[in-house]
């Protein structure tokens, strides 16, 4: 698996929350998962993660960029993940996880869902409208919560 970083249209939300995004995700990786070295890109898009993806051979991408600015939230990451990256692919195979901020998403709940996305693109063979995120109750779940969330992804 790659992680791309991009500064996209906010280089302020790559610059505070992709490490610790990175290192969240890290520590929640299942036994015998890697990472490969991060990526990191300027002015790019996301499906510059399926490029990467594709000549990297990897089987899933995960793009962190930052968001498009808004009145409040000038330091929103989001996370896009791509099972069998590859040139083409459309963002109805991707999913998304946005909002990434301490004021939205923190890096510990979004490294949760994405880790509950990566094991599942894994176990589907597929990522976008085919997984259905159900982080939220599975994370409850774990947590021993009611698997109420304010926003699922």
């Amino acid at each position: 698996m790659v992680f791309v970083i991009a500064d996209g249209l906010s280089a302020l939300a790559a610059q505070c929350h992709a490490v610790p995004l990175l290192c969240a995700v890290r520590e929640r990786l299942p036994e015998g998962w890697t990472m490969a070295p991060v990526v990191v890109a300027e002015q790019s898009r996301v499906a510059l993660g399926d490029e990467i993806g594709e000549l990297l051979g990897a089987r899933q991408v995960v793009m962190l960029i930052g968001e498009r600015p808004g009145l409040s939230s000038p330091d929103s990451l989001g996370l896009y993940l791509t099972y069998a990256p590859r040139v083409g692919r459309t963002d109805a195979e991707r999913n998304c996880i946005s909002n990434v901020r301490p004021e939205g998403l923190s890096c510990e709940q979004a490294a949760g869902r994405l880790i509950f996305l990566l094991r599942g693109a894994a176990a589907l063979g597929a990522s976008g409208v085919a997984l259905k995120d159900d982080s939220a109750h599975a994370l409850a779940d774990e947590a021993g919560g009611s698997g109420d969330s304010p926003r699922n992804v």
